[in-house]
């Protein structure tokens, strides 16, 4: 497609959904069911108002099915999904109404919390309603009043689904068909955020009261060598720190702890609850100074403020003194901004660097960890 968008001052390529594919696939099968007739393009309209005209490819008709794909296009967003074949084989049944599931490539929910019960094809409610709709439109026009089974495949799902969430989330055997809109808008942060919040929820809807956080891979990798638990554990709030606090707030959790590098968490301790570096980097600012607060001298301050990474801060410190009652000062700033934005909502925090290990806790830390590992 040839919709644009721009962020960060860059004209950037719209794309469609894997839900957008599937919806696509299956009201071209439906059409050359019905009639009999080849349909080499099909055109829909998402829920976004964008309309899309797109080619149906790897067409298979029969009698009683009609098979075909729609070629995921992610637009100029990185989706591992991207120039991925989504299937669409439609029959005719006995049963009035229209049933969707799943096949080859699709993943299956084992978990609860989902935007699907425990059982069905990860192809959520958009989608299916996408599907449904489109195919309704066919056999209104058609005059079909017959019942039609959709099965909605990906070949390369189950590979693809590895570099994704879901095995996290337990979804299993494939990739998920998704999308609110029907088209991909590149670098959105929404996604993410809804990504956060299914995992949350999930958590929440079974049982959980409290929470682990991590922003990221550096977090994972602690909590598994140092913590020795599972990071699986763990919901991976990336940079959006503020909020996957107000959705914990929201869900009802009675407390989170959050486990992160000290190269994320010392933003939080300037009152930066989005880490991303497009909003800031005040690290080396604020380690300066709480080690200025702590009595490092003027000359070590003026090189901490030349430093590009924590760990070199970390490393002057431990030469020239400081280095405990600046990690100390950081860790109790961290804790003020995180319960000033959770308000009644426990919380607190452990910070860590890679190179030096542990570096602060808050004193509830090691309360909500052991409740967390109770659940």
């Amino acid at each position: 497609m040839e919709e644009y968008i721009v962020r960060d001052g860059k004209s950037l390529r719209l794309g469609y959904t894997t839900g957008s594919c599937a919806a696509a696939a299956a009201k071209a099968a439906c059409r050359m069911l019905l009639t009999g007739v080849k349909t080499e393009t099909i055109s829909i309209l998402p829920p976004k108002g964008i309309p899309l005209e797109l080619e149906v490819l790897e067409i298979a008709m029969g009698k009683n099915a009609v098979r075909c794909a729609i070629r995921k296009d992610g637009g100029d967003d990185p989706d591992i999904t991207n120039g991925t074949l989504v299937f669409a084989e439609v029959s005719r049944t006995d049963t009035p109404g229209i049933f969707i599931d799943g096949g080859l490539g699709v993943g299956r929910v084992t978990k609860r919390g989902l935007d699907q019960p425990v059982g069905n094809a990860a192809i959520n409610s958009v989608p299916r309603r996408m599907i449904r709709e489109n195919l309704e439109e066919v056999c209104t026009v058609l005059d079909y009043h017959g019942g039609l089974k959709v099965l909605i495949s990906v070949p390369e799902g189950e590979s693809l689904a590895k570099k994704t969430f879901n095995p996290r989330l337990g979804i299993v055997g494939g990739i998920s068909i998704l999308g609110t809109t029907g088209i991909v808008e590149p670098m959105s942060e929404k996604a993410l955020l809804d990504t956060i919040r299914v995992e949350l929820r999930q958590r929440k809807e079974n049982g959980a009261r409290y929470v682990l956080l991590t922003p990221g891979n550096y977090g994972s990798e602690f909590i598994r060598t140092q913590i020795g638990i599972d990071p699986a554990l763990a919901v991976q709030a990336s940079n959006f720190i503020g909020d996957t606090i107000d959705m914990c707030k929201e869900m009802g959790f009675r407390g989170a702890l959050l486990i992160g590098h000290i190269g994320k968490l010392v933003k939080i301790a300037g009152g930066m609850m989005n880490t991303h570096s497009k909003y800031g980097d005040c690290r080396m600012e604020i380690l300066a100074a709480h080690a200025g607060a702590a009595g490092v001298a003027p000359a070590v301050l003026e090189e901490i403020l030349g430093c590009v990474a924590c760990d070199d801060v970390l490393r002057i410190l431990g030469e020239h003194g400081g280095y405990e009652t600046t990690m100390e000062r950081v860790t109790r700033r961290v804790h003020e901004h995180l319960q000033h934005r959770s308000d009644e909502m426990e919380i607190g925090a452990i910070l860590f660097s890679k190179e030096y290990g542990l570096l602060g806790r808050t004193p509830n830390a090691e309360t909500l960890l052991h409740k967390i590992l109770e659940e």
